[in-house]
């Protein structure tokens, strides 16, 4: 194996593949990026077994080509320290020594034979479905939900962001069972269909999504789904197993609806958590017409806080007790001015939704649980 190659380029696509990699691989090699060499195109690939990213690369020129396993992290740290030059990258298939060459220098790093590597799981071809999805469409999805996903090993289908698919819309749904986001986007897909997309690929989209100009290809079956990209593919294994109906602890009625500005009640429970119990980190609503009361207190330390909103509120006087922590959260995952909070009473969950001047073609719905309020 034998090609030149710019080495800025070279840099980038390793460093986004080298976010597949894991600290802890079950298997030595994947601890290595492959390289496949054919056509003038380099083909790198990294893999964790679960998530593989592959991305793509025109060489400059080549001599022959080949196939090797180049470790991950002497390739990235020796690229990192070039300015923009072309490098002459050299394998030798018989000691499986990599030579990167410069205009002044050149050095030597262990490679390795890449037929151990694992193979991108295929997908079935009887089963398979294909959609395109607008970029901004899936990494707002993805920005909306995943801070709400778990961390559950009894759980694991709570453990990502479900997609569900519908021949006109889309919908992206995170929940950790104390809060939920449900974020629904009109699209044509033409289809119908489900799947669980676990934490890591979602982050890795988030990374890579923004850089993108054309609408995301997804291919998918029951056990895998592929993220075409412009110069990467992903592909990674779907978490198996039955997602919760999520829409049946979604409150239907709730008569008391409270509008305020996002800015002040958030720095409000931010200004007042700093004294509310450090276990339970709860803050008290008191919420009766045009005043919200924000309350904490943690006796054993006998601090306490209280600040006072105007709001615009329609229902009876009530008492709620939430988490400040998942407050905050929710909050700053909301980017109206305003926000609306519907209650139905101080035991079922809270309905926070953004205010938009305009009615959007999106659906945002975040649903806190409440705590329970000591007398």
């Amino acid at each position: 194996m034998k090609f030149v190659v710019s080495s800025t380029a070279l840099l980038n696509v390793l460093q986004t593949s080298n976010k597949v990699v894991s600290n802890k691989n079950t298997l030595p090699i994947l601890d290595n990026f492959l390289f496949e060499l054919k056509d003038g195109v380099l083909k790198i690939t990294a893999s964790d077994l679960e998530t593989t990213m592959i991305g793509t690369l025109k060489v400059d020129s080549m001599e022959q080509e080949g196939v090797i396993a180049a470790p991950v992290k002497l390739m990235i740290d020796s690229l990192k320290e070039f300015s923009e030059q072309p490098l002459t990258i050299e394998a030798n298939e018989s000691t499986w020594e990599i030579q990167i060459s410069w205009k002044t220098g050149k050095l030597a790093i262990p490679g390795t034979s890449g037929l151990s590597y694992p193979t991108q799981p295929a997908l079935d071809e009887e089963t398979k479905q294909e959609i395109s999805v607008d970029t901004n469409l899936l990494l707002t999805g993805i920005n909306k939900t995943i801070f709400a996903t778990a961390d559950d090993e009894l759980r694991p289908v709570m453990n990502g962001v479900y997609v569900n698919i519908e021949p006109q819309a889309i919908t992206f749904v995170a929940t950790d069972a104390h809060k939920l986001v449900k974020y629904a986007a009109s699209a044509e897909t033409g289809t119908t269909a489900s799947f669980i997309l676990p934490k890591k690929p979602a982050n890795l989209l988030r990374g890579v999504l923004g850089k993108e100009d054309a609408d995301i290809r997804m291919e998918f079956d029951d056990k895998n789904v592929v993220f075409h990209l412009k110069n990467h593919t992903l592909v990674c294994r779907l978490i198996a197993g039955n997602y919760p109906n999520y829409n049946a602890v979604i409150p239907a009625n709730n008569p008391n609806k409270v509008l305020v500005d996002r800015t002040e009640l958030l720095n409000g429970i931010r200004r007042v958590a700093v004294c509310s119990n450090q276990a339970t980190n709860l803050i008290k609503f008191e919420i009766e017409p045009n005043t919200i009361n924000l309350t904490a207190q943690d006796l054993d330390f006998s601090v306490s806080a209280q600040e006072s909103l105007t709001c615009d509120y329609e229902g009876e006087a009530i008492e709620i007790g939430f988490r400040s922590t998942f407050l905050v959260e929710i909050l700053s995952n909301i980017e109206t001015q305003n926000v609306s909070v519907e209650l139905a009473d101080s035991t079922r969950a809270g309905v926070f939704k953004p205010v938009y001047d305009e009615a959007p073609d999106t659906e945002t719905l975040m649903l806190l649980m409440p705590m329970m309020i000591n007398a």
